[in-house]
């Protein structure tokens, strides 16, 4: 817990100055950089990168998320990271990428979390494998328990695709992604606008377009049904745009119904419907409604939780399931790659000298109440208004 204080108050010193020098590279941690051996790069995000790492003294192999100071400064992301890292120290499930340490350097802010080599589902839509039925449907009951814990902590994590659900090596789901999660009080509403348009629910628009007083829960409910149609038929039930105006969207909800082919099972067709319901009052919206349905008679829920039920499809373990030229852009496209960064910041420091050694003392640089503050009034819960105001329509695709 430590950690994360320390981590939290580096990083709101940057937002207060939004300036990359007033990141201290001085972190009392017991973890750093220099206790993982760096294996491969896995992945990438918008101002952030993943790569396999192995830390020295147990052999054991995690997930480590790198994202770069100045450009989380530069486009206004700090409070999203921190608010992905304030969820995620509290987080431990089985069906998410569960968080272990967190640490930064000069350059770079660090979060270390579980290895899981399977792949994400995007990766594997694009490799135009088939999900059956039966898969699909554990998939369903597996995020549902996910969603159904969330719940418990009062987490909306607002961006559920096949692209933030990754695969254990026996081919288990597991939620990812908490960059734009937000935490809501009970009997209280979401109003700031994020997501990726396609798996945005309606009554999102519609809280952009001023005609509804907020949403809740049922929005990931949406896109969990958003992702089983496509994981199932390879094409999402709506065709949009990122450019498309958010009214224009919404006139597509009602003049647009889903198609579903005859092949699929009538019970698999009432579930997505029941998901994909416009109207939130009649869509499935918890656990407990997905778990009454006829549908889900036959699911034995503790067996789902223990990973006893075995998928359908299971990864391909002789690969490694994800994009390869992440590794070759890490290596020849980035300006600072990762494995050179011990040598880089070594060089960096001798060059600077003595007086203008890079580590500097907590006392020097902060205001200590500043971050008692912020850690009374933010740590798990947000005030009336979110925490983090997002930007409209976040991502698309």
């Amino acid at each position: 817990m430590q950690n994360i204080l320390f981590f939290v108050f580096f990083l709101l010193k940057a937002v207060s100055v939004h300036m990359i020098n007033d990141f201290p590279v001085f972190f009392p941690s017991t973890v750093n950089f220099d206790h993982f051996q760096i294996l491969r790069a896995i992945g990438k995000g918008s101002f952030g990168k993943v790569c396999i790492v192995q830390k020295k003294d147990t052999k054991k192999m995690y997930a480590m998320k790198y994202m770069n100071k100045l450009k989380c400064v530069e486009r206004n992301e700090v409070r999203n990271v921190l608010k992905e890292l304030q969820i995620m120290q509290n987080l431990e499930h089985p069906f998410l990428v569960n968080f272990w340490y967190s640490f930064q350097d000069e350059e770079d802010m660090f979060m270390v979390v579980d290895l899981l080599l399977g792949g994400d589902l995007r990766y594997h839509l694009q490799q135009n494998v088939h999900f059956s039925e039966s898969t699909v449907k554990l998939y369903v009951c597996e995020l549902a328990l996910a969603l159904g814990y969330l719940r418990s902590k009062r987490i909306i994590h607002r961006d559920i695709k096949p692209d933030n659900i990754l695969l254990d090596e026996h081919g288990h789901v597991h939620l990812t992604d908490f960059n734009i999660a937000a935490i809501v009080k009970e009997d209280l509403k979401a109003t700031s606008i994020a997501g990726t348009k396609p798996y945005m629910a309606p009554e999102l628009f519609q809280t952009f377009e001023g005609s509804h007083p907020g949403y809740s829960f049922s929005v990931d409910w949406w896109s969990l049904g958003i992702t089983a149609y496509e994981l199932l038929r390879g094409q999402r039930p709506y065709v949009m745009r990122s450019s498309t105006p958010a009214n224009e969207i919404l006139q597509t909800f009602h003049k647009v119904h889903p198609s579903y082919p005859a092949a699929w099972s009538l019970e698999m067709k009432s579930l997505l419907r029941k998901l994909l319901c416009i109207d939130v009052q009649k869509r499935i919206s918890c656990l407990a409604e997905l778990q009454d349905l006829d549908y889900m008679s036959d699911v034995n829920w503790d067996a789902v939780l223990s990973k006893q039920l075995p998928p359908g499809f299971i990864p391909n373990k002789r690969r490694l399931n994800c994009d390869p030229t992440f590794e070759l852009e890490e290596m020849i496209l980035e300006s600072k790659p990762l494995h050179k960064k011990k040598k880089r910041l070594a060089r960096k420091t001798r060059d600077q000298g003595s007086d203008g050694s890079p580590q500097v003392r907590l006392s020097e640089k902060f205001n200590p109440e500043a971050f008692v503050t912020f850690i009374k009034t933010e740590d798990g819960l947000t005030d009336g208004n979110e925490y983090c105001v997002l930007h409209t329509m976040l991502s698309y695709s």
